[in-house]
């Protein structure tokens, strides 16, 4: 064991007083202050920053457009329905068998050509009885004519009563009624006869045959089926329904152009005739008939094709488009930015009536309720409000 040199000097202890350990206390006590007040006023910088964020998150970004006016000239196209100018379904006139006939479907025929004829055995007897007939009536009349001349001769010198003159005179009259009788019911015959041969009423295409030789035909449309359907497809009329949207624009000498799905790149030129005058209630459109030439027959009828209309605009009004549109209750609005202030971007809503017009697709016509130089809000929300404070968007649509 060893003991401690006892000539070596060692320096006292270190032992701190009661006035350094206050300055220590001190100290530390500012340094955790100075810590506490810098992290609040981190959480006050953030919570500031967030409740910015939020509030300037929670006004909707809108995008707006301009009114424009409506342009001088607007395009309208509607479907329609190709018709032969002239159609006519042909039916037998006497009663018989087809003989022959010489037009099939398809050929082109003239008015008054023969397209088939009608074997008529009992017509033809019944001519022949018929001129018989007549040829003996006739005979009777004569003489029945001869004797009321005689009788009028004896009555003149009193050979013979009066009452026997009237009675030949009366025999003579009915004798000559017989005979015009008869000559009706001949030519009525020979007329029958002469309806063996059917033919075209005007020119033509023959667009059905449903006949064949040694077919039995009936006379009359409601005996049997039709023999030939004859179209004049020279010029087609075209029937359209205008929407009532859109009646009053169209009327009496309006051009309108035609495409046909089996043309393709081909416009053909149209006229408007005639209209119908009245509304539909069931559908709300009003009937318009079109005409066009068709002389190189490559438009077929009862065809589908799309009219389209060239309208011009007297009284030009302001248009939006179809996404701007509000529809409340109360009728059709649409909400406009007012009060904008440029350097924030900053607005209020205004909730503005309209009345609305011809619908051109993308765009609509508005009557009355918008002015030229109003902001209309593109895709306003369904809960836009009058009043609400909205923040304009670099782009024109805030979807964008």
């Amino acid at each position: 064991m060893t003991h401690p040199d006892p000539g070596r000097i060692h320096p006292p202890r270190w032992r701190p007083s009661a006035g350094n350990m206050r300055q220590w206390g001190f100290g530390i006590a500012v340094v955790v202050g100075v810590v506490f007040v810098w992290q609040g006023a981190q959480r006050y910088v953030a919570q500031a920053e967030l409740n910015r964020r939020t509030e300037a998150r929670s006004i909707a970004l809108v995008g707006v457009v301009s009114p424009v006016p409506e342009p001088e000239m607007i395009t309208l196209t509607l479907p329609g329905t190709t018709k032969a100018l002239s159609e006519a379904s042909l039916f037998a006139r006497t009663s018989g068998y087809i003989k022959s006939w010489s037009v099939d479907i398809g050929g082109r025929v003239t008015r008054g050509q023969v397209l088939a004829e009608i074997e008529t055995p009992e017509v033809d007897e019944q001519l022949r009885q018929s001129e018989a007939d007549l040829n003996a009536i006739e005979a009777n009349a004569a003489l029945a004519k001869a004797t009321a001349d005689r009788w009028k001769t004896l009555g003149q010198s009193g050979s013979v009563s009066r009452q026997a003159v009237e009675e030949k005179i009366a025999d003579a009259n009915a004798k000559a009624a017989q005979t015009a009788s008869a000559r009706a019911n001949v030519s009525r015959l020979r007329q029958l006869r002469q309806f063996r041969l059917v033919a075209a009423p005007f020119d033509g295409v023959i667009t059905a045959r449903r006949v064949d030789v040694g077919s039995l035909i009936n006379a009359g449309s409601g005996a049997g089926a039709e023999m030939f359907r004859i179209a004049d497809i020279s010029k087609l009329r075209v029937f359209v329904q205008v929407p009532q949207a859109s009646a009053a624009l169209i009327h009496t000498g309006i051009k309108a152009d035609l495409r046909s799905s089996d043309q393709p790149g081909r416009v053909f030129a149209a006229d408007v005739v005639r209209n119908a005058e009245a509304i539909d209630p069931s559908t709300r459109t009003l009937l318009v008939e079109l005409q066009a030439a068709n002389d190189d027959n490559v438009l077929f009828a009862g065809a589908y094709v799309e009219a389209q209309f060239h309208l011009p605009v007297t009284d030009r009004k302001l248009s939006v488009p179809v996404n701007t549109l509000l529809f409340r209750p109360e009728g059709p609005f649409v909400a406009v930015l007012a009060s904008l202030d440029t350097s924030t971007g900053l607005g209020a809503v205004a909730l503005k009536p309209v009345q609305v017009g011809l619908d051109f697709g993308s765009q609509i016509e508005i009557i009355s309720g918008l002015l030229a130089n109003d902001k209309v809000i593109v895709n306003p929300f369904d809960s836009i409000f009058d009043g609400q404070q909205v923040r304009l968007a670099a782009s024109p649509n805030p979807a964008a």
